[in-house]
């Protein structure tokens, strides 16, 4: 699934694209699942608006909607994709072939076409007048309100990080890789962990999600950015998916524990 860099790389990239573009048409597919809001709200929410920004809340994309000069009668609007685990955002040009996922085509004024494609349908599309994420922002949060979201909760600290509601946008590579530069196993309780090595963890999170924008997020599935091309990061893996290979540090081989469900990659030496 896409986490928080990832679908930061697509909406910096929508965004240069597509801001002040008209929507003057919308296509929706016969499949039910990817509308978390009725098919005829969105298509009566997208047609004719302007789109003033595009950008990432949590793990999910915000396209800021806009009223045209030339009809200010019509509502200002979001509309929110959640790509799910296989969901891309694609510009094509009309003639490009539809893929046979694509469950939504966004006609531009520019000539353009904006296509959500998802095979798998976990993706979600929605229109809602304010879009709030339900935990805190990764990269903007505070040491002391980060330490207070994990301050006496005996779940593992990766289940932690995991929470949507404590954090907006972790997903399961960021948060091994976080936990590596951390020097932490993941199957810590999260209130065990000391003021210094929740400060580390601070850092380390930052650090991780930073590095992994700049190089355009991880490849390891289906993802692409806007424009159908592979991120880098996953060159730079130091724990996720890495099981029985060396620690880049100290050549331990990489260990993987099931946490809840979720695969668990860490060091054995350099994590405690």
């Amino acid at each position: 699934m896409p986490e928080l860099p990832e679908v930061e790389t697509i909406a910096r990239g929508l965004a240069k694209r597509v801001t002040g573009d008209v929507i003057e048409s919308v296509w929706l597919g016969s499949k039910p699942e990817p509308l978390k809001s009725p098919a005829a709200e969105i298509e009566a929410t997208l047609v004719s608006k302007k789109i003033a920004d595009v950008r990432r809340s949590g793990k999910h994309i915000v396209v800021d909607l806009a009223s045209p000069i030339n009809k200010p009668a019509l509502a200002s609007a979001q509309w929110i994709v959640h790509l799910g685990m296989t969901g891309r955002l694609l510009v094509c040009s009309p003639d490009a072939e539809l893929d046979k996922h694509t469950h939504a085509v966004l006609r531009l004024a520019s000539g353009r076409e904006l296509r959500f494609v998802d095979p798998r349908r976990f993706g979600r599309l929605a229109v809602i007048e304010k879009f709030a994420p339900p935990g805190s922002e990764p990269l903007s949060i505070s040491l002391a309100d980060f330490v207070g979201l994990f301050r006496g909760r005996k779940t593992p600290i990766k289940s932690a990080l995991l929470n949507q509601k404590l954090l907006s946008g972790v997903g399961n590579i960021y948060a091994d890789e976080a936990l590596y530069r951390a020097k932490l196993r993941p199957r810590r309780r999260a209130a065990s962990l000391s003021a210094e090595e929740l400060r580390l963890l601070h850092k380390g999170l930052k650090q991780v999600l930073q590095e992994a924008i700049r190089l355009g997020g991880s490849s390891i599935s289906d993802y692409v950015d806007s424009e159908g091309q592979e991120g880098f990061f996953q060159l730079k893996h130091r724990v996720y998916g890495r099981e029985g290979e060396p620690c880049r540090k100290c050549r331990a081989p990489i260990k993987r524990v099931v946490i809840a469900g979720r695969s668990s990659h860490y060091c054995p030496t350099c994590q405690k």
